[in-house]
């Protein structure tokens, strides 16, 4: 298999980064993780959203550049925890469309994004991991994290609804869709080996476009 770029992608609690690390485990691929923990603003921005949206989602695109200046300089195959088009499409789109972010903030940071995504490499593969709001909330309370202990429904829920619309919409590579609440790639060896297996074939099918290919 020739050098791959493949993507994870879900809202907060669906597995992201589990499903990356066996990944890298069972495929050979070099795994790249979503900083959460080292976002200085993260917990500022789950107490007062409207005032720190945009430093947190500015320091998320930030280091989603330099990821993807790693990525592009990288010879072996990677997966990543996150991209910048989640950032982007999903969670400030949300924050701005909620009211916590101000018009103009939107437009600087929009103006950003497209500045940034013309000059990086597009993924061999996306994989989206769809959970329900439940599912959501029951793995965000067994990771314990405190500043994601309040996270309410309704924002996990819109966050749904904005992934939706995203990953429906996207070209800019081939769609591998996980449905999250029925498949346990952590618990179920069995689970896990179905989508090693089809995400090993999506990415040898060669093929420029497959939306979304769903299990």
């Amino acid at each position: 298999m020739s050098r791959k770029y493949v993507v994870v992608a879900g809202n907060i609690g669906a597995g992201k980064s589990t499903l990356v690390s066996l990944l890298a485990e069972h495929l050979g691929f070099i795994a790249y993780f979503e900083p959460v923990l080292e976002n200085p603003f993260l917990k500022d921005f789950y107490a007062d959203m409207r005032r720190w949206a945009l430093q947190s989602q500015l320091f998320f695109l930030s280091h989603r550049a330099t990821m993807h200046q790693k990525l592009s300089a990288d010879t072996h195959s990677v997966v990543q925890d996150r991209s910048i088009y989640e950032d982007a499409e999903v969670f400030a789109k949300n924050l701005y469309v909620q009211g916590n972010m101000e018009k103009r903030e939107w437009l600087v940071y929009q103006d950003l994004y497209r500045t940034l995504t013309e000059i990086l490499p597009h993924p061999s593969l996306v994989i989206y991991i769809r959970a329900s709001v439940p599912t959501l909330q029951t793995r965000i309370a067994q990771r314990g994290r405190d500043f994601e202990s309040a996270i309410p429904d309704a924002y996990l829920e819109g966050l749904n609804v904005l992934y939706e619309e995203w990953i429906s919409s996207f070209t800019m590579a081939p769609v591998l869709t996980i449905p999250g609440d029925s498949l346990d790639f952590v618990a179920e060896s069995r689970d896990l080996q179905v989508i090693l297996r089809t995400v090993t074939k999506r990415l040898e099918d060669n093929q420029p476009y497959l939306f979304p290919y769903e299990m």
